[in-house]
Order: structure tokens, then C-alpha cells, then sequence
């Protein structure tokens, strides 16, 4: 069993405790939490309460996930673009058109099969059998740095920077149009699309909080060269924002125009920059990874229309 313990800060108080936990713990659902609650695995202090406590600041609230059954996935010698590794944790750097983790009809060539073989049992479970090791994921067609944890002390304590927002992931883009300010920030909700379930919008409706800070790099002909600090880490989360502004991601063929430029071969987003306290050492940590050969070459394309 592995025991998760949150702290609440004075900003997150009377929030339901089904929903302040489904915010901080990634991969368990919020069913799965009302499970924990309803199984007294979820206390306040030292006592039970129910799934719509609400939350009072400074309030101790302990989680007991149950240990995860064995993993019945196929290690496949994939290769890793490894940035660093030591005994508790991993950083890769993925690429485009890698799937994170195995999910229902995709049980093959994903990150996690790949580090399966290369850690063999030295991978957290903290996330279930379809996704040991994996404490945060980026999309498909999204390249970049993703942090590993072999242990679940390394996975608890990277879950938990997470939750305070004291990650660091910063993520390069290139979206349509001119974005005018040279810094904004997004700050809005999203939540599950209701007519399209495998896409993400802005909406209040069952949504979860979600900023993302943009910083303009460069303007160039039609686009504007970006940098996105994630604040929170809502799926789709910087796609939807950028889509929601009025400046979708090039390539993006979920969230952008309809004519998507193919060559891409997705969207143009590179997880560039992960920092973070290592959980066992108590060190900061960061690393950066620079886009894929795709990416540069759209890049350079773009710049030379700007000189002619």
C-alpha cells in the first residue's frame, strides 16, 4: 500500500474532497477517489468523512492507494533518448508519434513498454499496471521531457511539486495569427467536450481549473513563436487555450484550422524545459531538449518569408 499526504493551502479550502484530491492525483480517477473515500482510505486528520467534505485550510488529508497488480505488459526494446537517470528517477525525452502508455486497442510501442525493458522492475506503480513509472504525460504528437519515477517515494514526491505548482514545464509552440501582447496568461477551465468525448474545451461545466503563461519569442508571417509555462497540466491544456484565443497550434488537427499543415506531422509543440526538486536528494534539477528536426525546419521556413 503506498500513502499519499496532502497539506491544504488557505487558497484551496472549502473545496469537495473528491475534487481536491482528483485535482492533485494524476492518473486515479474521480470515481476512483469517491471509491478511496467510501472505503475509508481517504482521512482528514485522523478521521473518515465523506466524498463532499469541503476542505479547510491546513487541513492533513492521507490517501492509501492499494498496491498495484501485476503489470501484463510486453518490455519491448525501443529505443530511449535518455537526458538523465539515477537510482530514483528518469527524464526522456519522447518523440513525436510516441504514445506515453498503453491504453484499450494501443498495448504496444509506447514509452511505457520501452521503459519497461530498460527498468525492468525499477518502475513506480504508484499509477496503476497500464502506467508504472508515469507521473505526468504529454500527447502523442507532442515531443519533449517527461520525468520518470523508478521509486514511489520519487513518484510521491514529484506528484506533490505537481500539485503546488512548483514544476517547472515549459513548453515551445508555434501558433497561428499575431498574438499581440508580449505576455499573457490564460486562465480558464477545462473540462471534457459534450458532444465530442475525445476532445477537451473551455467550459465551467465539470472542468478543472487550467492556466497556462505565454511569452511571445518571435513573430514571424502568419505565426508567433512561443514559449508556455504550464501552471497546471489539464489534458490538452495548452492546445485548448492557444484554439481558445484565437491562435491554434500549427499541425494540430483536433483543435486547429481545418486545412492542417500535414507535413508536421502533428502539432508543433515541444516540451522544452522540465525543473524540478529531486525528491530524494533534495537538489533542483533542470533540463532542456531541443525541438525536433521537424519543428526547426517549419521555423526556418517561416524566418526566410520574414526576410523576403
Amino acid at each position: 500500500m503506498t500513502r499519499l499526504t496532502f497539506t491544504v493551502d488557505p487558497d484551496d479550502s472549502a473545496v469537495r474532497l473528491d475534487k481536491y484530491l482528483s485535482d492533485r492525483i494524476d492518473g486515479v480517477s474521480r470515481s476512483a477517489i469517491t471509491k478511496l473515500i467510501e472505503d475509508g482510505k481517504v482521512t482528514v486528520g485522523e478521521r473518515a468523512v465523506s466524498k463532499s467534505y469541503k476542505t479547510a485550510a491546513n487541513d492533513m488529508i492521507t490517501v492509501d492507494l492499494d498496491d498495484p497488480q501485476p503489470v501484463d505488459i510486453t518490455p519491448e526494446d525501443i529505443p530511449l533518448d535518455i537526458v538523465y537517470e539515477d537510482d530514483d528517477l528518469l527524464v526522456v525525452n519522447k518523440p513525436k508519434g510516441m504514445v506515453v502508455h498503453p491504453a484499450p486497442g494501443n498495448y504496444s510501442g509506447t514509452l511505457v513498454n520501452a521503459l519497461m525493458h530498460h527498468c525492468g522492475d525499477n518502475l513506480s506503480g504508484i499509477n496503476g499496471e497500464l502506467r508504472p513509472g508515469i507521473v505526468h504525460r504529454i500527447d502523442k504528437n507532442t515531443s519533449g521531457l517527461l520525468a520518470v519515477a523508478k521509486s514511489d517515494v520519487a513518484h510521491a514526491g514529484l506528484s506533490a511539486q505537481i500539485a503546488d505548482h512548483s514544476f517547472t514545464r515549459e513548453y515551445l509552440a508555434v501558433a497561428y495569427g499575431n498574438i499581440r501582447e508580449d505576455e499573457l496568461t490564460v486562465d480558464a477551465p477545462i473540462g471534457r467536450h459534450k458532444i465530442d468525448r475525445k476532445k477537451m474545451c473551455v467550459t465551467q461545466l465539470n472542468s478543472k481549473s487550467a492556466v497556462t503563461h505565454i511569452k511571445v519569442l518571435e513573430r514571424l508571417q502568419g505565426f508567433t513563436y512561443i514559449s508556455c509555462r504550464l501552471e497546471t497540466g489539464r489534458t490538452h491544456q495548452i492546445r485548448v487555450h492557444l484554439a481558445h484565443i484565437g491562435h491554434p497550434i500549427a499541425g494540430d488537427d483536433v483543435y486547429g484550422p481545418a486545412k492542417v499543415i500535414t507535413a508536421l506531422g502533428g502539432q508543433c509543440l515541444h516540451a522544452y524545459r522540465l525543473g524540478f526538486i529531486h525528491p530524494v536528494t533534495g537538489e533542483y534539477m533542470e533540463f532542456t531538449a531541443e525541438p525536433p528536426a521537424c519543428f526547426l525546419t517549419f521555423l526556418t521556413k517561416l524566418r526566410a518569408k520574414n526576410k523576403d
